[in-house]
């Protein structure tokens, strides 16, 4: 057997060849196999309108994004974090164009009724 097809023994308690629990072989200076435990990949953060990856914000699990201080984990703008720049953009202009729409329904209707 290759030394990669060897049976091996985990280091920690669970037993079970699970989500939580990959592994990988590593072969020492000495020679010998030993188990190292992996982590689980990190996903970036997502824009939450468009799903698009969010520049600024680290890639770390979220046991790590905890303990980071907030200037790292978000954007210094409006929903800095949540959504990208794009997305707020549009949300402004769309809030700025609704508004604009009252105004003008508004002074319609103060038109009509002077008439």
């Amino acid at each position: 057997k290759q030394w990669y097809q060897r049976r091996v023994t985990y280091r920690r308690r669970l037993s079970y060849n699970t989500k939580s629990n990959k592994t990988r072989l590593n072969k020492t200076p000495g020679g010998k196999l030993v188990v190292l435990n992996s982590t689980k990949k990190t996903q970036l953060a997502k824009c939450g309108d468009c799903k698009i990856e969010l520049k600024g914000i680290p890639a770390v699990r979220p046991k790590k994004m905890a303990s980071l201080s907030k200037r790292v984990k978000t954007v210094s703008r409006t929903y800095g974090g949540t959504k990208c720049g794009c997305c707020v953009r549009n949300r402004i202009v769309r809030a700025f164009l609704i508004e604009e729409q009252k105004i003008v329904a508004r002074v319609l209707k103060a038109q009509a009724a002077k008439k």
